[in-house]
C-alpha cells in the first residue's frame, strides 16, 4: 500500500545565522536606550536640585568646625591657591585651611601691603622699603629699596615694579626676585604727569601705568619689556590720553586683557604685545569700589535715583551681563568663580554671577575675610578670634 505525502508538511528549515545576532543587537540597543533614559532623569534630578540649592536665598548658617585664632586683631589676611595668608607689622605666616601654620618669614612693616598672584605674592612696606617675594612653600626672594615705595605690582615670575617717592620726580623700578635691577624709568612729571597707579602682567612682559597731570588729564602708557620694547625709550610701546579724567586702578584679566578704572568709567585694551585699547565703557555712576576675576569685571555704583547701591558686571569684552540693586554699604567686596560676596562688620550678602542672590544674614561677628570652599553652600571665613567652616542655612 502507497503512503500518500501530506501536501500540509514542510520540513523545518535551519534559523539563517543572521537572525540571532539581528536579536542580540536590538536587545543591546533597547538595554542601552534603558539606561541612557535612567541616566538622563538622574542627571536632570542632580542638575535640578542643583539650582535648587544655588539659587535658594539663605538668611542663617551653621557651623561645622572651627579653629581659634592666636594673635591679635591688627593681622590682615588673603586668600592663597588653598591656604590663607596671614601678614602683618612682624612678617607672614601660611595657613593651611585649619588654621595650622606652615611657615612663618619674620618682617618689619609699619603699612604692609599685599599684591597676590596665580603663583606668587609679595608684601610690601608703603613709606618703607621692604619687600618679601613668596610662593606657597615659602620666601623666594627679599631686598630693601633706596627710595620709598609708593605703589607696587608683582607678576607670577616673582618680577616686582614699584612707584619709588622721589620728591617731585618719582621712580618707577622693576626688580627681579632678589632685587636686582630690570628696568629703571626717571618720571618726567612736567610732560607724563604723576604716576598714580600701576600693574604688571601675569608674564612679567608688560607693566601699565597711569600719570595724571596738573589739568586733570591721564595718560596710561604701556612699557613692553621684550623684544617689541627693546628699541624704545623706557621700553614705552603705547600711551592713550583722556581728557577730564582720573584712573587710579589698572589691573590685568589675563596676560593680554588689561582694564584702567576711572572716576566714572573704564577702558579694556587688548594685546600682550602692544596692548590697543578696545572698549570704552561710561557708567554715568560714582563708582565705589572694582572688584575682578579673569573673567568678570564688576562695580559697587552710587545709585543717586534710588539712594542705594548697584552690582553691575561685565564680561572681558566690555558687555553688561548683570545689575542688581543692593541695600547697605559694604567696604569688602570679592569675587571667586561665579560668586560676588560683600561684608561690612558682621553683615554678608552673596549674589551669583547672573545677580541671584544667595545669602543675606548677620554672621554674629566681625567678617576679615570669607571664601568659598570646595562643595555647595560651604565657605570659610575668618572672624576676630577664630576661623570657622561654614554651610548656608535656613
Amino acid at each position: 500500500m502507497t503512503q500518500k505525502k501530506n501536501p500540509n508538511l514542510r520540513l523545518m528549515e535551519p534559523p539563517a545565522p543572521e537572525k540571532p545576532k539581528k536579536k542580540k543587537r536590538k536587545h543591546r540597543r533597547i538595554r542601552l536606550n534603558k539606561l541612557m533614559t535612567t541616566a538622563f532623569l538622574a542627571a536632570m534630578v542632580l542638575w535640578g536640585t542643583y539650582l535648587l540649592l544655588m539659587n535658594h536665598l539663605y538668611h542663617s548658617v551653621y557651623q561645622t568646625a572651627s579653629y581659634k585664632r592666636e594673635t591679635s586683631d591688627s593681622n590682615r589676611y588673603a586668600s592663597f591657591r588653598n591656604g590663607i595668608i596671614r601678614y602683618g607689622r612682624n612678617g607672614v605666616t601660611f595657613l593651611n585651611r585649619r588654621n595650622e601654620v606652615l611657615w612663618i618669614q619674620p618682617g618689619q612693616f609699619q603699612n604692609p601691603a599685599i599684591d597676590v598672584n596665580g603663583q606668587t605674592f609679595a608684601v610690601t612696606d608703603i613709606g618703607g622699603n621692604s619687600i618679601q617675594i613668596f610662593t606657597e612653600k615659602g620666601l623666594k626672594g627679599e631686598f630693601e629699596t633706596n627710595l620709598p615705595i609708593e605703589k607696587f605690582s608683582l607678576s607670577n615670575q616673582g618680577i616686582v615694579s614699584a612707584i619709588l617717592k622721589n620728591e617731585k620726580s618719582p621712580m618707577i623700578v622693576t626688580y627681579d626676585s632678589t632685587g636686582n635691577v630690570l628696568v629703571e624709568n626717571q618720571v618726567v612729571t612736567g610732560s607724563m604727569g604723576y604716576p598714580v597707579a600701576l600693574e604688571m602682567s601675569p608674564d612679567g612682559m608688560l607693566l601699565m601705568v597711569s600719570y595724571l597731570d596738573m589739568t586733570m588729564r591721564t595718560r596710561v602708557a604701556c612699557y613692553n619689556f621684550g623684544e617689541e620694547g627693546a628699541d624704545q625709550e623706557n621700553h614705552q610701546v603705547s600711551m592713550e590720553e583722556y581728557e577730564d579724567s582720573v584712573m587710579p586702578e589698572i589691573f590685568f584679566m589675563d596676560d593680554t586683557t588689561s582694564v584702567a578704572v576711572g572716576d566714572h568709567s573704564f577702558v579694556i585694551s587688548k594685546g600682550n604685545r602692544i596692548p590697543e585699547k578696545m572698549a570704552e565703557i561710561e557708567l554715568f555712576r560714582e563708582i565705589r569700589s572694582t572688584f575682578h576675576t579673569n573673567r568678570y569685571i564688576g562695580f559697587i555704583l552710587l545709585n543717586e535715583e534710588k539712594s542705594g547701591y548697584d552690582l553691575r558686571l561685565y564680561n572681558q569684552s566690555g558687555k553688561q551681563i548683570m545689575e542688581r540693586a543692593i541695600s547697605g554699604e559694604f567696604s569688602n567686596v570679592y569675587m571667586e568663580g561665579n560668586e560676588v560676596i560683600l561684608y561690612e562688620g558682621s553683615r554678608c550678602s552673596i549674589y551669583t554671577s547672573m545677580g541671584m542672590p544667595r545669602f543675606d544674614g548677620d554672621l554674629k561677628d566681625d567678617i576679615l575675610m570669607m571664601i568659598p570652599m570646595e562643595g555647595i553652600n560651604q565657605y570659610m571665613m575668618m572672624s576676630t578670634d577664630e576661623l570657622r567652616v561654614i554651610y548656608l542655612a535656613g
